[in-house]
């Protein structure tokens, strides 16, 4: 059963919101436009405000989705947490749309929220307001995904699930860098 889990969390992963979004409202894809990134903020940029905080939402959800379907069904927290790993990896490359995805930063939120939900409900409103004032998503992630280690610890968190906490932003930050690396070069 374990591993019915993980190919459920992959395919959940890999619910291509922001492409579906941008297909229904535009009518284009959402991976030939702007930084030609399937995720929310692409979707924000070039599709507007509602559906950007549409697909974002919608993304989080996902990885919410993922980690209850497989606390639910009784798994192991291994087998949890492995759920969630694969639960961004299919966002990042879902099988539905030739493995090209988002950055898995709204899935990663999501995830974590329903793991270590009192620290990141405290580390929500500056997150916000670092989000609000800078209008830019990296900022804000890195404040997030940098305190979020030290109000774990703080509140006495597994140490698993701390360094959990510090893993799977490490996936979005690797993606980010292997995925902006070849547009920065090409600007020099």
């Amino acid at each position: 059963m374990p591993w019915l889990i993980v190919i459920l969390s992959y395919l959940l992963g890999s619910i291509p919101t922001s492409y579906i979004v941008a297909r229904l409202t535009a009518g284009r894809d959402i991976r030939r436009i702007g930084d030609q990134n399937a995720g929310a903020a692409n979707a924000y940029r070039e599709l507007g405000p509602r559906a950007g905080i549409f697909v974002g939402v919608a993304d989080a959800i996902k990885g919410s989705v993922v980690i209850i379907i497989a606390q639910a069904a009784g798994m192991s927290q291994p087998v949890v947490l492995v759920s969630g790993v694969v639960a961004v990896v299919g966002h990042n490359w879902p099988v539905f749309l030739g493995f090209r995805g988002g950055r898995g930063v709204s899935t990663t939120l999501g995830i974590l929220y329903v793991l270590v939900t009192i620290p990141m409900l405290i580390l929500t409103l500056p997150t916000l307001l670092i989000l609000v004032l800078k209008r830019n998503v990296t900022p804000a992630m890195a404040f997030l995904f940098i305190t979020l280690p030290f109000v774990d610890l703080f509140l006495k968190i597994p140490p698993l699930l701390i360094v959990y906490g510090i893993a799977l932003p490490a996936l979005v930050g690797i993606t980010t860098y292997f995925r902006t690396r070849p547009k920065a070069l090409k600007q020099v």
